[in-house]
């Protein structure tokens, strides 16, 4: 074979691994909000820290009497603004706006969802 076939097979097969690496882990499957009340919101790991958060979505009733489920959905935050805006919203209200992923990379969190921006905080009302 010329040099000139094997350096445009070189280039193809480049192309395509980058192709499959870029829609495996930057590819952004979907996008949306989610809104329910923050109860767990904090930054671990060992190599890569990342921000990591627990948002408790309002219950559904079952079909059971008097069980109610609740949804929790887990996420991660790589803007250390918005962990900043989270991390002082601690159990209120709120309504996070997020990207997810098909799979995950260390530096960006255990999760495939990723929240991009807080649309709203409302603090929570205590019961009397």
């Amino acid at each position: 074979m010329s040099k000139k076939i094997i350096t445009i097979l070189v280039l193809v097969i480049v192309l395509v691994i980058t192709g499959v690496f870029y829609y495996r882990y930057y590819f952004v499957f979907g996008d949306g909000t989610k809104a329910g009340t923050m109860n767990y919101f904090v930054r671990k790991g060992y190599v890569f820290k990342t921000w990591e958060g627990r948002l408790i979505q309002s219950g559904i009733r079952s079909p059971v009497q008097g069980n109610i489920q609740s949804n929790e959905f887990m996420f991660s935050v790589t803007d250390p603004k918005v962990a900043e805006i989270l991390n002082n919203n601690a159990g209120a209200f709120l309504e996070l706006h997020y990207k997810e992923y098909l799979h995950t990379l260390p530096w960006r969190g255990v999760s495939v969802f990723i929240v991009d921006s807080v649309v709203s905080a409302k603090k929570a009302v205590p019961f009397n």
